[in-house]
């Protein structure tokens, strides 16, 4: 594709996206979500005692909204590009208590008291973080669908890294780039790539900047030399406002990744935070405390799936299995029995006379027609309703909320190398790979996810992976 007609094609497909039209769809997602959780705060005290508060009184306090948009700005949250789910959330927690916090101490100071209006606002901080969350999503889909917003981004490198990071752009709209353009010099790297143009020119740097106003250029050429590299820097890449060097150890890279200096040598420090004591009982303590409050929340819920396996086939409600735990350790995982009796059998008799199902079940250790499972069974797997015993095992401290999934004997050689290192921590219940496509993910790729949960755990991520494991467990997407 030559220069002229790939102008044609950006300007008929991408002549109304910016950072600055990003920026204010977001603002304006933030501020009607800031809104409806003050409204939400008033709603509930009103909703308690409705001589306390007046519900449609909240529409009052909109002047203080700015003061919500300026914290968020000073923490980056605007547009937010590239920024990890996790760091997002740290970032909107610690900003919407300050923004609440203004408001109830400004209150106070005026009034010199602390009242009903005041607690609205605190119940408003409470849900304001996922609600901010949910609207941001919200947002993002709408702009993805509408393709009103997203970033222009070039990429330098039509190799495997950069089609690497073209898939990671495209399926993954939270970075909020979009990739419009490839560079790479080597003809043979083809015309497109997932219909972004392909041009065999990686001087186009200055002239894209000025014909089409792109900011930001994505280096990913790993395997370029240094001096290239320097020469296509100066030369074209520092024509845009925004760059960033993907390195040739992108694929361990992690959010908590920082730059040191050793005496003008540049080097990149991470720290693997579970293996400090402190950080396992920070963790520990939050597995038994969601588990305990959680069980309580649902306990009716349990009563009625526990009458409902009970009714559904003979046998016992739950069923355990040999897993393998930390440091290769075995214990027995519960769940609520989905399958009929004699379950083992019966898959024998299915893998020695069914092929295909052979090799689906050698790929994944699952079946996404079993016919062992009972129609109660369905439910209960599609919804993950049926791994909710592995509470017991939480409690027992044999796993955790948050981390790998335990796995049979037969998968540990599917980990490799990598067994040792991903399974040095308690399995989880659920993990970053379940929210990033559950059932639907191959081994390589849990092997990847695994591996950036343990380089990259912290508070936040797993408060973030509990946020998404609601959202994909309503969804029922990828579970059987």
């Amino acid at each position: 594709m030559i220069f002229e007609e790939y102008r044609n094609w950006y300007r008929k497909r991408y002549r109304r996206t910016s950072s600055a039209l990003t920026t204010c769809f977001l603002v304006a997602a933030d501020l009607a979500t800031v809104m409806l959780c003050f409204g939400a705060g008033f709603f509930l005290v009103n909703l308690y005692d409705s001589q306390l508060i007046t519900f449609r009184g909240f529409i009052h306090y909109w002047p203080y909204l700015p003061i919500f948009i300026i914290v968020f700005a000073v923490e980056d949250l605007y547009p937010g590009a590239s920024l990890a789910p996790a760091e997002e959330l740290r970032r909107f927690t610690g900003c919407s208590f300050i923004g609440h916090l203004f408001i109830i101490l400004s209150r106070f100071v005026y009034y010199l008291r602390f009242d009903s209006i005041s607690a609205a606002f605190i119940i408003s901080c409470l849900i304001s973080t996922v609600c901010l969350l949910m609207g941001r999503s919200l947002m993002r889909s709408f702009l993805s669908v509408t393709k009103l917003g997203g970033i222009p981004a070039v990429i330098y490198g039509a190799g495997y890294t950069g089609r690497a990071v073209v898939d990671r752009l495209l399926t993954n709209k939270h970075t909020c780039y979009m990739p419009v353009l490839i560079l790479d010099d080597d003809p043979q790297t083809g015309d497109e790539y997932r219909e972004v143009p392909i041009l065999h020119d990686t001087e186009l740097g200055p002239e894209l900047v000025k014909r089409f106003n792109i900011k930001m250029a994505i280096v990913a050429m790993p395997s370029i030399s240094q001096p290239l590299l320097k020469n296509l820097i100066n030369n074209s890449v520092s024509a845009f406002r925004y760059n960033v060097l993907i390195p040739d150890i992108f694929s361990v890279t992690n959010i908590w990744m920082s730059v040191r200096d050793f005496g003008g040598i540049l080097g990149f420090a991470t720290t693997r935070r579970l293996t400090m004591s402190w950080n396992r009982w920070i963790k520990r303590f939050m597995d038994v405390g969601i588990i305990i409050a959680g069980t309580l929340l649902i306990s009716p819920l349990l009563l009625g799936i526990v009458a409902l396996v009970k009714v559904s086939s003979p046998g016992p409600v739950l069923y355990s299995q040999e897993r393998i735990g930390r440091n290769g350790k075995r214990f027995r995982a519960y769940k609520f029995r989905s399958m009929v009796s004699g379950a083992e059998e019966k898959l024998k008799e299915l893998l020695a006379s069914d092929a295909g199902a052979r090799k689906e079940w050698e790929a994944a250790h699952k079946l996404k027609n079993d016919p062992r499972i009972t129609a109660i069974g369905k439910f209960l797997r599609k919804t993950s309703l049926d791994e909710i015993p592995q509470f017991i095992n939480i409690l027992r401290g044999e796993m955790s909320l948050i981390g790998p999934r335990p796995i049979v004997e037969g998968e540990i050689k599917r980990y490799g190398a990598n067994f040792q290192r991903i399974f040095s921590v308690r399995p989880g219940l659920t993990g970053l790979w379940q929210v990033s496509g559950r059932s639907d993910t191959d081994y390589s790729d849990r092997i990847s996810f695994d591996t950036y949960y343990l380089q990259s755990w912290s508070v936040w991520l797993d408060l973030w992976i509990i946020y998404k494991t609601i959202g994909v467990v309503v969804r029922g997407s990828g579970a059987y």
